[in-house]
């Protein structure tokens, strides 16, 4: 099942398991010490984030660390940046406006 990325980090926990991840790479344990929640939840939050591609598993000995798929983040990040651009030309235009009404309003 291809899971949507916008449903994972619509999740507060996924978005906060992103996080705390992009400072660092953590285990399911280290990651679940930060919620209060089982370890299985947390667990099921990562295989999402996985399915997503998210995030990247790294087998390091005994234990599984996880980090941030840095590309798959930009992706997200460029997606959203046409939408930044038309907010910016939006909130240029009512600063545009809001002087002109102020700038009347002191001519009166």
């Amino acid at each position: 099942m291809r899971r949507d990325i916008f449903q994972a980090i619509a999740d507060p926990t996924r978005r906060a398991i992103i996080a705390l991840i992009a400072l660092q790479a953590m285990t399911p344990n280290a990651l679940a010490e930060h919620f209060d929640t089982t370890r299985q939840a947390v667990s099921k939050h990562l295989r999402i984030l996985t399915e997503c591609e998210l995030i990247k598993q790294e087998q390091k000995g005994r234990e599984i660390y996880y980090q941030l798929e840095i590309d798959k983040m930009k992706e997200i990040d460029k997606w959203l940046e046409q939408f930044r651009k038309i907010w910016e030309t939006r909130f240029g235009q009512l600063d545009e406006l809001l002087s002109t009404i102020k700038k009347q309003k002191n001519e009166q």
